[in-house]
């Protein structure tokens, strides 16, 4: 398939997310990042069908819809910072960027990152680094964030996220184990975190550094 047939894939899926009622901001993330470029060669006729796909390493690339649900619920303005832990292909933290100033990813496979890397390089995505490590403790040195995408699931949040966001800074993260996950995001106020549980959801699980 030429580019012409994944320009127009790609048109179609930020059509029907708009028609699903993602903000205007999320959709056009949606139409600028090619998905096709993310994912192995043997995947990329099905790049913009609403689905998770395998990527290589154990790991899947996160549908679509599932993406601009947590886009969504971050409220991210365009001088923010984001991390995003479990980044995977690369593609939720170039979605980002399309939306905020600085992401930075988190993979912990070596081979994952670099490619992730490498198709951010390609895509002119300066602002947006992908590093290899755990993301199970943030990454300190970095923070305060403005928001925090998890894109793995653990079993319990991990206590050290919350901490490295602003205050009204938010985190969306899938928690659960394989039978059963939820979408929960959390806003960190003055006095602490506040929870709010949103939808089903199904990801990869998130390691723990001690295995």
């Amino acid at each position: 398939e030429g580019t012409e047939f994944f320009d127009q894939q790609r048109a179609l899926l930020a059509r029907r997310l708009a028609n699903a009622g993602y903000s205007p901001a999320v959709v056009r993330a949606f139409a600028r990042v090619p998905r096709h470029l993310f994912v192995p060669e043997e995947q990329r006729a099905h790049a913009y069908e609403d689905r998770a796909l395998p990527i290589g390493e154990g790991q899947t690339i996160s549908q679509p819809s599932m993406i601009a649900i947590m886009l969504d619920a971050l409220k991210l303005r365009a001088n923010h910072s984001v991390l995003e832990v479990g980044a995977g292909s690369g593609y939720a933290a170039a979605l980002l960027g399309c939306l905020v100033a600085q992401v930075t990813g988190l993979e912990l496979s070596p081979v994952l990152a670099a490619r992730a890397s490498e198709t951010l390089q390609r895509l002119e995505m300066h602002h947006v680094r992908v590093l290899c490590g755990n993301g199970w403790n943030g990454l300190a040195e970095a923070a305060p964030f403005d928001g925090i995408l998890v894109s793995a699931a653990p079993e319990a949040v991990p206590e050290d996220l919350p901490k490295q966001l602003r205050i009204s800074g938010r985190i969306a993260i899938p928690v659960g184990d394989r039978a059963h996950q939820v979408l929960r995001v959390g806003t960190r106020g003055e006095h602490g975190m506040r929870w709010q549980e949103s939808v089903p959801c199904l990801f990869v699980p998130l390691l723990h550094p001690e295995g």
